[in-house]
């Protein structure tokens, strides 16, 4: 029951931020060089390795400096990217993740494979 919630609900919001995702992505392009999402390998359920969506909103090579971003006005992200950071709308390719069934709707947000580690206390045999 909770995978045909995830469907649907995934797939009607999809639907109806289409429109609002070519527009993110038009700006995002104007802004500069580099690619529409930001893809990063997450571990989801199970220790399962799964590419994660997002409307990039940092600098091209910015993830090379340092995983974490301190505060909204940091160098690193673009101007389009505070906005899309602010209103939480980087997020929204991430449905495509939830339709997959990578993700789900209700449930723990998957993690970067380097704080998995940490969890466990010792590395995992998953490779990208």
């Amino acid at each position: 029951m909770k995978r045909l919630f995830d469907i649907f609900f995934s797939s009607i919001i999809l639907i109806i931020f289409l429109p609002i995702g070519f527009f993110i992505s038009a700006l995002i392009l104007l802004e500069g060089k580099g690619h529409i999402f930001y893809i990063q390998d997450r571990i989801g359920k199970g220790g399962n390795l799964f590419k994660l969506f997002k409307f990039r909103t940092m600098k091209i090579g910015s993830d090379k400096e340092g995983s974490l971003t301190v505060g909204s006005k940091e160098s690193r992200i673009t101007t389009i990217g505070f906005y899309l950071r602010k209103f939480k709308l980087d997020e929204f390719p991430q449905f495509v993740n939830v339709l997959q069934g990578n993700m789900s709707i209700v449930g723990p947000r998957p993690e970067v494979k380097e704080f998995v580690d940490l969890y466990r206390g010792s590395k995992t045999n998953i490779t990208c």
